[in-house]
């Protein structure tokens, strides 16, 4: 019983040391007056400068090892031809196996897909390579985005033209409330970006493809840069 009382005082005494009180404000004290908080962005359209191309093949059979080594084979065979051109990076990309079963539950036969990721800056090159490879494997997606140097970049100009426009914003306010200069009490820059989505007929037209290069045509991002914050307004 001792045991379970100081266990029980020992518990209240963690738990109160724990829980903090909240702050008191000094008697007297008042919110700031003339507190504005604002918010600007910034946005412009980029092309986007790389190309992202996902080739796939498939394989049916009855031994499951058989249809993974051939998958495997062909798809380190493409990368290796991928690699021999300047510009293009190859990567493996999913790689699967599973049974089909009959109407009695019973294993019929096995599916493979293994796929290939091609990247690349140079669109005619990632054209004429996916053409090539037409048949080995076949495109099932291609996706476009801006590199990590063109985001900065337009990341750059935009920042500074939403900072200009978060201080144009806060000198008109300040004067329309009567006031005659602000300083700046808190702020914060942020960056966001979305990569235009890749339209399914297009991706289903690229598929169909076979030795000829295959159409690839970049869109633009958006990038946006907001400018969030709160300034204090003085007379």
């Amino acid at each position: 019983m001792k045991q379970l009382l100081a266990a029980s005082l020992l518990g209240t005494t963690a738990l109160a040391a724990t829980a903090q009180p909240m702050p008191v404000p000094p008697e007297g004290w008042q919110p700031p007056a003339g507190v504005l908080t604002l918010s600007a962005e910034a946005q412009s359209e980029v092309p986007t400068d790389v190309v992202r191309v996902t080739l796939a093949a498939e394989q049916e059979g009855a031994e499951p090892a058989a249809i993974s080594s051939s998958l495997s084979a062909k798809a380190q065979q493409v990368i290796a031809q991928a690699k021999r051109i300047t510009g293009i990076q190859a990567e493996s990309g999913g790689f699967t196996i599973y049974p089909s079963t009959d109407r009695n539950g019973r294993i019929s036969t096995w599916r493979g897909r293994a796929e290939v990721v091609l990247q690349s800056r140079d669109f005619s090159a990632a054209s004429r390579l996916a053409g090539e490879l037409a048949n080995q494997m076949q495109v099932q997606n291609i996706s476009f985005s801006l590199s990590r140097e063109a985001r900065l970049a337009a990341e750059r100009t935009l920042t500074e033209q939403a900072v200009a426009a978060f201080r144009n914003k806060a000198e008109a306010t300040t004067k329309l409330f009567g006031y005659g200069s602000y300083t700046v009490r808190h702020v914060q820059v942020g960056e966001t970006g979305m990569q235009p989505p890749m339209p399914r007929a297009y991706a289903a037209k690229a598929m169909m493809a076979e030795a000829a290069p295959v159409p690839m045509e970049g869109g633009k991002a958006q990038v946006t840069v907001t400018v969030n914050g709160s300034v204090q307004m003085l007379r």
